[in-house]
């Protein structure tokens, strides 16, 4: 069982109560965050076919969720992993036009999910899409757009401690920017997860830079990436450090995404140049989509980071291991 329980931990909230402030963060940072990045909420799928490629590959290795329908017996159908490349299409299509974009609700299912007090089968995330120039596809870009999100997720620290001061985290004052190479070459000892650690601890908030091109002492990526959404040398992630388990936590992966040149040397990089033939990526290389920006943001983990809990359960409603359960339980961590 992978399950960190912390000494003396204190919910501090009661599940009621909890509920009450999960309802109040999730509507006041999609309210905020839309405004603040000039995006359209949108309804989006939960399910697409798997020939039109517009499923998140992730690492490549998670099997999606998948099934027929009546109606459709040649197609299969498959729960969306995440909504990368869908937006990206959506934005095209509902005639977005440059800095505009989209946001929506992404509720998807990891049946490979490693359950833990961060990871669970269910993932609910704000998933995220804006158009750019293509002069705009630049680290400056990048940068400037997780400072933004950075400062709506300041404020709601503000909103929250107004209404739950007892229950509030206090998070850093700013964003601490590092490329994953950078990273490893200051903790070349350490493995991927402890060199996060240890620079969160110290930073208190991080963006690590340029995920997914192999690293020069490991000869491995920071973290997997698919090769046909983010490009590798403009994307990143965004970690806070979480008190109540003394860990840094992820709260959004995001990017500038593929261009018509990127797509095709990553596909190559990736071994899956396959991919390339699909009607999706095809759109890609004829330059038939819009260069975008774009990311997911955890519903969830906003909620347990700003709340200070100890297990995602706390905060959304899910399937956990028996064991788990019974352990949460006896530690005073109350799993919706």
């Amino acid at each position: 069982m992978n399950l960190q329980i912390p000494e003396n931990y204190d919910p501090v909230l009661s599940v009621r109560e909890t509920q009450e402030a999960i309802k109040y963060i999730r509507d006041t940072f999609q309210r905020e965050f839309g405004k603040e990045m000039n995006l359209l909420r949108i309804s989006a799928p939960l399910f697409v076919t798997k020939r039109s490629g517009l499923n998140d590959n992730l690492n490549g290795i998670e099997r999606p969720v998948a099934f027929d329908i009546q109606e459709m017996p040649e197609e299969k159908i498959e729960v969306v992993q995440s909504l990368a490349k869908w937006k990206r299409y959506a934005l095209k299509k509902y005639g977005f036009d440059v800095h505009e974009g989209l946001y929506t609700n992404m509720n998807a299912i990891r049946r490979d999910e490693l359950l833990d007090n961060l990871h669970s089968a269910y993932v609910d995330q704000w998933d995220w899409e804006k158009v750019i120039t293509k002069e705009e596809r630049t680290d400056a870009t990048l940068e400037a757009t997780v400072r933004t999100i950075f400062k709506v997720i300041k404020h709601m620290e503000h909103e929250v401690w107004y209404k739950y001061p007892q229950a509030v985290c206090h998070l850093a004052d700013d964003v601490f920017f590092i490329t994953s190479q950078e990273l490893e070459d200051l903790y070349p000892d350490l493995s991927v997860k402890d060199r996060e650690n240890a620079i969160v601890r110290d930073k208190q908030c991080v963006f690590i830079k340029h995920i997914g091109h192999p690293l020069k002492r490991s000869g491995k990526p920071h973290d997997g990436r698919a090769p046909d959404y983010d490009d590798w040398s403009l994307n990143g992630d965004l970690l806070f450090w979480l008190p109540s388990l003394q860990r840094a936590l992820e709260i959004s992966s995001m990017g500038i995404r593929v261009d018509e040149s990127s797509i095709a040397s990553q596909c190559k990089a990736a071994h899956c140049e396959g991919r390339l033939t699909l009607p999706y990526h095809k759109m890609i290389l004829n330059k038939e989509l819009p260069y975008t920006i774009g990311g997911g943001i955890g519903q969830s983990r906003l909620c347990m980071l700003l709340l200070n809990k100890a297990h995602v359960g706390e905060v959304q409603a899910s399937i956990w291991p028996e064991e788990m359960l019974q352990a949460c339980d006896k530690h005073n961590i109350h799993l919706l």
